[in-house]
């Protein structure tokens, strides 16, 4: 199936571009600042120093200079005697981070799920089915990790880890076999960021409640909270590096679309861990293992390697006949439109070059972002982003390699607009 049971008018899609412009800049914006305050506080605390002039009830303290001051900050290890009327709570970046990740999700992998999110080779699925599948990756994600922590493996954050790490591999596998390998490496970091999002609403945040509530009740807090709190955080610092690398893998057809995609992900997760075990060794003043970055190089030369295998495996494509059955009502105007073979002709003429199986394009080896157009179905199924890229826009062909000229964009244009217009009239 090319197509999925949602249909939008042309401007609409237009507007959802420009929600996605939105959102994808909002959820950047806010992933910094959660990122930045969670790798500060995490090297902050590794590096706190103790001896034996700290005040009673501090754990250990740090002199920073920055911005022309200094600072000398100061951490109890369960909570002052007395609190200040000033807290600052570090909990609105992870929220607003994951807010506009999943809406941005939503924008993209539900609305754009026939070319972004269903596979048909992998699983003929229809829109709400997957739609649930993914809402169930987030949320049964979360729980199973969850459950994880409060068992008794929890007492041992080592296992606890390779337990995590041994059901992400099995979730990488699992995705892998029914969504694209765009959607499948999204899916990867969207449940990665909801355990660490909801690590922090569900977990540090109300520890750190619980602990104020007993200061101002005059009660001593009990320990356990902050324990708590401080293992999910280092969850979260581990977890990272590995979710920045599946949100900007989309741009990287050769990570994400290859047989051995999953295997590609697992391997992420080691270097995350591999790169922040060095930085975090440096910030408790532990040494300087050098080595973490010849294992890091090590799983970046093996993913390399994986993502070759199209080199050496080809599968060919075969045109098939086109049925309505294959295409939402709207992809079938497309398809009907008496426009249709002019457009592909210049699809097949300025951009297949490129977008094709085994490009013969002078240094291109792979289709850019995966995308093929080679077939009447491919470029059904791409209509929008066709339109997009090289009729509202000039951004393809890239620097106009291919010279497509002005009245091939405004053909393209043409097509794709009287096709919603009949098909909504």
């Amino acid at each position: 199936m090319f197509g999925t049971e949602l249909e939008l008018s042309f401007l609409t899609l237009l507007a959802l571009d420009w929600a996605e412009f939105a959102l994808r800049w909002l959820h950047v914006i806010t992933a910094i600042a959660w990122i930045g305050s969670s790798f500060y506080f995490i090297a902050l605390d590794l590096g706190l120093r103790r001896h034996e002039n700290l005040p009673d009830l501090v754990h250990g303290e740090e002199w920073q200079v920055h911005g022309g001051g200094f600072y000398h900050i100061q951490k109890y290890l369960v909570a002052p005697p007395t609190l200040p009327e000033h807290l600052t709570w570090f909990k609105w970046e992870s929220y607003a981070t994951w807010l506009s990740g999943f809406a941005l999700m939503a924008v993209v992998y539900y609305v754009g799920a026939d070319i972004y999110l269903i596979d048909a080779d992998k699983a003929e699925l229809s829109l709400p089915v997957a739609i649930g599948i993914s809402l169930a990756v987030l949320f049964v994600g979360w729980m199973g990790y969850n459950a994880l922590c409060r068992s008794k493996l929890g007492e041992n954050p080592t296992a606890l880890m390779l337990a995590l790490y041994v059901i992400l591999v099995i979730l990488a596998y699992g995705l892998d076999q029914i969504f694209t390998g765009r959607a499948a490496f999204l899916h990867l970091g969207a449940v990665t960021a909801t355990i660490m999002s909801f690590n922090v609403l569900m977990v540090i945040i109300p520890n750190q409640r619980i602990v104020v509530a007993d200061l101002k009740a005059g009660r001593t807090p009990d320990a356990k909270y902050g324990k708590i709190a401080k293992l999910r955080s280092t969850h979260n610092n581990y977890l990272t590096l590995p979710v920045i690398f599946f949100m900007l893998s989309n741009h990287y057809p050769l990570a994400h679309s290859t047989q051995y995609s999953w295997i590609i992900a697992s391997l992420v997760f080691l270097m995350g861990v591999s790169i922040r075990h060095y930085f975090n060794s440096n910030h408790a003043r532990q040494g300087s293992p050098r080595w973490t970055w010849g294992v890091t190089a090590a799983l970046f030369l093996i993913i390399m390697a994986l993502s070759l295998a199209p080199l050496f495996s080809h599968k060919s494509y075969e045109e098939v006949e086109l049925s309505e059955a294959d295409f939402t009502s709207q992809q079938w105007q497309l398809a009907q439109s008496a426009h249709f073979e002019d457009v592909r002709d210049v699809v097949l003429g300025r951009c297949s070059m490129c977008h094709a199986q085994e490009p013969f394009y002078e240094g291109v080896r792979w289709p850019p972002k995966g995308v093929m157009l080679e077939t009447d179905a491919q470029i059904i199924s791409q209509a929008h982003v066709i339109v997009t890229q090289s009729a509202l826009s000039h951004a393809m062909p890239p620097a106009n390699v291919s010279y497509m000229e002005a009245e091939e964009r405004r053909l393209l244009l043409q097509w794709y607009n009287q096709s919603f217009g009949d098909q909504e009239g």
